[in-house]
C-alpha cells in the first residue's frame, strides 16, 4: 500500500492581471462591452511536481513572489490549479492567514465559535477545548472584547490557538510561526513539535532557514513558480544558503 499523502503532478496556477486600471464597476463593464480589456498572464506556479509520504515534513523557500504561498493553497483546496493534479489522503490543517475568518465586530469569544465552525469542528468540540484555546492565546480578558480592539498579534494568536486544538493529519504552515512575541513564538514551535511526533505530514513555508532546518526533515526551493532544488533539507539549505549570499 502507498504511503504517499500528497502527490503534486505538474501543476500551474495562472493569474490575469490586467493591464488597464479600472477605478470603478461602471468603468469595467464599459470597458468590457468595447472590448478594451487587456490582461496580462502570470504564472505563479509552472510545471510543480513532488511527493510526499506520511509523516514526513516538507519545508518550501524561496524568495517573495517566488509562488510559496500560492502552491499551499492550491495544496489546501483554496486555490485550483489552472493544470495539473493535487491528490490529498487525509484530513489537512492549513494555517494560512490566521484569523482571516474573524468577524471584527464580535468578540474574541465569540470567533473562537465562528473560527471554529469555517475549520470544520463542531460546536460540542470548541465547548469541550474552549478553556484551553483562550488560556494558550493568552488574551485573558480580551476575550471577551470585539476583535476589532486587537492588535494584528492578538488576531494570531488567538487564530493559531483556535487552529491547532485539532490533531490534523496533514499541517500546512504558511509564516504562522512568526506570530507574536519571542515568548509565544517559543511557544507556538514547541505546540508544532507535538503535532509532529504524532507522525502528522507537514509543509512549512519559512523565512527563517533556521527554522526549516530545525522542523523539516525535507525541503523544496521555488524560483518563479518552478522548483529549482528538491532533496534533503541539508543539502536544500546549503543551495538555499548561496542564493542568498
Amino acid at each position: 500500500m502507498s504511503n504517499t499523502v500528497i502527490k503534486v503532478e505538474h501543476v500551474g496556477r495562472k493569474f490575469n492581471l490586467s493591464e488597464v486600471k479600472v477605478d470603478n464597476l461602471k468603468e469595467y463593464v464599459i470597458k468590457l462591452i468595447k472590448k478594451e480589456l487587456r490582461y496580462q498572464e502570470f504564472w505563479a506556479l509552472k510545471d510543480v511536481s513532488f511527493e510526499l509520504n506520511k509523516g514526513e515534513r516538507l519545508g518550501i523557500l524561496g524568495f517573495n513572489g517566488a509562488g510559496k504561498s500560492t502552491l499551499l493553497k492550491v495544496i489546501a483546496g483554496v486555490l485550483k490549479a489552472t493544470e495539473g493534479s493535487v491528490s490529498v489522503k487525509g484530513k489537512i490543517v492549513p494555517l494560512l492567514e490566521l484569523g482571516a475568518g474573524f468577524d471584527s465586530q464580535y468578540t474574541g469569544a465569540e470567533n473562537i465559535f465562528l473560527y471554529g465552525a469555517i475549520l470544520g469542528y463542531s460546536k460540542d468540540f470548541i465547548k469541550e477545548k474552549y478553556n484551553e484555546i483562550v488560556e494558550f492565546s493568552e488574551l485573558g480578558e480580551f476575550i471577551n472584547v470585539p476583535v476589532k480592539n486587537y492588535s494584528s498579534g492578538m488576531k494570531a494568536r488567538l487564530g493559531f490557538s483556535i487552529a491547532t486544538v485539532v490533531e490534523p493529519e496533514i499541517l500546512i504552515l504558511d509564516e504562522v510561526l512568526s506570530v507574536g512575541d519571542a515568548k509565544f513564538k517559543k511557544k507556538s514551535e514547541k505546540r508544532i513539535k507535538a503535532m509532529f511526533e504524532s507522525g502528522v505530514t507537514v509543509l512549512f513555508v519559512s523565512h527563517s532557514l533556521d527554522q526549516v532546518k530545525r522542523l523539516c526533515d525535507r525541503a523544496i526551493i521555488l524560483e518563479h513558480g518552478k522548483i529549482i532544488a528538491n532533496g534533503s533539507v541539508e543539502e536544500v539549505s546549503e543551495i538555499y544558503e548561496e542564493m542568498t549570499k
